[in-house]
C-alpha cells in the first residue's frame, strides 16, 4: 500500500508541457532572451517612428515659412506669374539652414533654380570612416538588429512609415506642383537617407515652383537606434547566461550526481543510492531521484534475500543429506538386524521424499518472479476457478486421502479477478495442501469464496479452513517464512518443504491482495486470501 500512496502522490507522467515544470523553466529560459530582445524592438522602434514623424513635422513648418519668403519676395507677373531665379537664389542664401538641411527651389518644370549646398559659403566636411572589415560582434549585432525591428515591422507597423512613406522626387514633385505639401523617405544623390519635404511657391493661387528641404540626419536616428538596441541585446546575452546556469545547475548537475552514485552502485563503492537532497525535488528530477532510490534498495533488498534463501536452501538440504549419511553407515554395522535395516531403509526413503520436496518447492520458488514478467495479466472467474481446482482433488483423491469441499457465498456473483490464473491457482493448491497435511483422518478441507469490501475496492476472499490443531498465536505470521516448519505433534513428516506458505505470499501480494492465517474458534485453522476484483 506505500507504494501505491507514493505512486499516487507523484504527478503523472505524459501530462503534456503545461505539467513538466522542467520543460517550463526550459520554455522561459529560450524565451527570456527572445522576450526582451523583442521588447526592446518594439520600444526602440516606436522612438524611430516618432523621430521620423518629429523631422518631417519640423520640415514642413521650416518649409511653409521659406515659402512665404519666396511667395513675397521672388514671384512676380500678372496675368502669368512666374518665379524669379536671382530673387530665389538670394532669398535661399539668406537662411540659416543647419548642415544637415538642403533647401532647393525648382521651377514649374522641375529645373533646380537654387540650392542652399550650391549658394552656401561653409564646406560639408564629412569624415570617412577607416577603412576596414566590420568585425564579427558588429555584423551579428547588426543583423540581430534587422532580424528584431523587420519582424517588430511585420507585426507591429510603425506609425511613421505611414506619415512618411517611401516614394521618388518625381512623385513628390508631382504632389507639390498640385498645390499639396508632399512628403517622403528617399536616398539622395549622395546616397544619403533623406527625409523630404516639398510645399508649392504659389503667387496669389497660381503655382509657380516648388521648395524641397531635405534632412540627411537620418542615418544618426537609425545609428542610434541601433545603438540603444545594444544594452537590450547585453540584456539578453546576460539572461541567456544566467539560464544557462541556472539549467545548468537545475538540472544537468543533478543529472550527474545521479549518474555518479548509479556508477557507485554498481561498483560495489556503496550499497544503496541515497540523494536525500535531490529526492525531495518535485519535478521530474525528484521523480527519477526516487524512482532510482527505490529500485536499489529493491535490487539491495533482492540480493539480500536471495543471500539468505541460498543459505537457508544449503542448511535445509543438508539435514536431510546428513540423516541419509548416517542411515546408510548405521546400516553397514547393522547387517544382521532386518528390523533395523528395514527402519534405516524407511529413513532413507523419508529423507529422500523430503529432499524431492524440497528441491521442487526450491524450483518454484526460484522460477516465480520470471514467470510473473513473463505471463500477461487478464481477467478471469475466481469462482470458476476455485471450482475446478477442488474438483481435480475430488477426481484424484483416494479412500485414505482427506477430502476437499467447495462453498460459493457470493451466490454467483461471478468476482472477476486480474490477473496470471496459473500462479493464483498455485496458490489455492498449496494452501489446500498444507490443510491436508495437518487436518486429522476422517475429516474434511473446505474452501469458501465470499465477496468482501474495503472502502470503495471490492475483494474476492478466499477461505481455507482445516481441522487440525491450529496455529499457535505467535506463530501466525511466521508461518509465511520461507523454510518454517514447526510443526505439531503425529504431524507426516517430509511432506512440506517450508516454502509453500512463502510463495503463496509471494503470489498474493504480486496481485496487490493479502493472505493471513487465524486460529477457528471451533477448533482449526483458516488461511485467508483477499484479492482485489476486477
Amino acid at each position: 500500500m506505500t507504494g501505491m500512496s507514493e505512486r499516487a502522490r507523484r504527478p503523472k507522467r505524459g501530462m503534456g508541457m503545461i505539467r513538466s515544470r522542467i520543460a517550463r523553466l526550459i520554455f522561459a529560459s529560450n524565451m527570456a532572451g527572445l522576450v526582451i530582445l523583442i521588447a526592446g524592438a518594439m520600444v526602440l522602434n516606436e522612438m524611430r517612428a516618432g523621430l521620423v514623424v518629429s523631422k518631417k513635422q519640423d520640415l514642413v513648418a521650416q518649409s511653409q515659412i521659406f515659402t512665404n519668403l519666396l511667395s513675397e519676395g521672388a514671384t512676380f507677373g500678372q496675368p502669368l506669374p512666374r518665379l524669379d531665379e536671382e530673387l530665389s537664389r538670394a532669398t535661399i542664401r539668406s537662411l540659416a539652414l543647419p548642415v544637415s538641411v538642403r533647401a532647393q527651389v525648382r521651377d514649374r518644370a522641375g529645373n533646380v533654380v537654387a540650392d542652399s549646398f550650391m549658394l552656401s559659403e561653409r564646406v560639408d566636411v564629412t569624415a570617412l570612416p577607416p577603412v576596414e572589415a566590420p568585425g564579427a560582434v558588429q555584423r551579428m549585432s547588426a543583423d540581430l538588429s534587422n532580424w528584431a525591428s523587420g519582424l517588430i515591422q511585420r507585426i507591429l507597423p510603425e506609425r511613421g512609415a505611414g506619415a512618411v512613406r517611401a516614394q521618388t522626387f518625381e512623385e513628390e514633385f508631382k504632389v507639390a506642383m498640385a498645390g499639396e505639401t508632399a512628403a517622403s523617405q528617399r536616398f539622395s544623390d549622395r546616397g544619403q537617407r533623406v527625409i523630404s519635404v516639398s510645399v508649392p511657391v504659389q503667387h496669389v493661387s497660381a503655382v509657380v515652383g516648388v521648395l524641397t528641404l531635405e534632412a540627411s540626419d537620418v542615418e544618426e536616428i537609425v545609428r542610434a537606434e541601433r545603438a540603444a538596441l545594444v544594452p537590450f541585446i547585453l540584456v539578453a546575452v546576460l539572461v541567456a547566461l544566467i539560464t544557462a546556469g541556472l539549467l545548468t545547475l537545475g538540472i544537468a548537475r543533478p543529472l550527474r550526481r545521479l549518474a555518479v552514485a548509479a556508477d557507485n552502485v554498481r561498483a560495489g563503492e556503496a550499497e544503496r543510492l541515497d540523494l536525500p537532497e535531490l529526492s525531495r525535488r518535485r519535478d521530474e528530477i525528484g521523480d527519477l531521484a526516487q524512482s532510482m532510490q527505490s529500485m536499489t534498495e529493491a535490487l539491495l533488498d533482492r540480493i539480500e534475500a536471495n543471500e539468505r534463501f541460498a543459505a537457508d536452501v544449503a542448511h535445509e538440504m543438508k539435514n536431510p543429506l546428513t540423516s541419509i549419511r548416517s542411515a546408510i553407515e548405521t546400516a553397514e554395522r547393522v547387517e544382521d538386524d532386518p528390523h533395523a535395516r528395514e527402519k534405516l531403509r524407511e529413513v532413507i526413503a523419508s529423507d529422500v521424499k523430503r529432499l524431492d520436496r524440497l528441491i521442487t518447492d526450491i524450483s518454484n520458488a526460484s522460477r516465480m518472479e520470471a514467470e510473473f514478467t513473463r505471463l500477461p495479466t487478464q481477467s478471469f472467474d475466481i469462482g470458476r476457478l476455485c471450482e475446478q481446482i477442488v474438483a481435480t482433488y475430488d477426481a484424484a483423491r483416494t479412500n485414505e486421502e482427506i477430502p476437499v469441499h467447495y462453498r460459493d457465498n457470493t451466490m454467483g456473483a461471478g468476482l472477476m479477478v486480474r490477473g496470471r490464473e496459473g500462479p493464483i491457482g498455485q496458490v489455492l493448491r498449496n494452501l489446500v495442501d498444507n490443510a491436508r497435511s495437518f487436518s486429522p483422518e476422517g475429516e474434511a478441507v473446505r474452501v469458501t469464496l465470499e465477496q468482501g469490501r474495503t472502502g470503495p475496492q471490492t475483494l474476492a476472499r478466499i477461505l481455507v479452513d482445516d481441522q487440525g490443531p491450529g496455529i499457535p498465536d505467535d506463530k501466525l505470521e511466521a508461518v509465511f517464512d520461507r523454510f518454517y516448519t514447526d510443526r505439531p505433534p503425529g504431524a507426516a513428516f517430509g511432506n512440506n518443504s517450508g516454502l509453500g506458505l512463502s510463495i503463496v505470499r509471494q503470489i498474493v501480494e504480486s496481485h496487490h491482495g493479502a493472505v493471513y492465517a487465524q486460529n477457528r474458534d471451533e477448533g482449526g485453522a483458516r488461511f485467508v486470501v483477499e484479492l482485489p476484483a476486477a
